[in-house]
């Protein structure tokens, strides 16, 4: 007798089944996740120093606006990371 996790993987195979990639696929979703990573890593570095540089100075709206625009910078990198590994997965590039 199956277990109710059990059955429920059963059906969500059937709707949509979980996808093999091959050794290329994962390749190129490595390298675009440590391309991803590096882009945001110079961000925090640049944007985040300037950040800390405008609230040591006292300026602490430029501190603010400069952390929401790393945030934003961030969150469109993640985003574009995302939509080129599902072009990856399903054979598009």
């Amino acid at each position: 007798m199956k277990s109710a996790y059990e059955l429920a993987m059963d059906r969500l195979n059937k709707v949509a089944p979980s996808v093999t990639l091959t050794a290329e696929q994962k390749r190129r979703i490595a390298e675009l996740e440590n391309d991803c990573k590096a882009k945001i890593a110079d961000l925090e570095i640049s944007l985040g120093g300037k950040s800390a540089a405008a609230r040591a100075a006292g300026d602490e709206g430029s501190g603010a606006e400069l952390e929401r625009l790393l945030v934003a910078e961030r969150k469109k990198l993640q985003d574009r990371l995302e939509d080129q590994k599902e072009k990856v997965r399903l054979g598009k590039t």
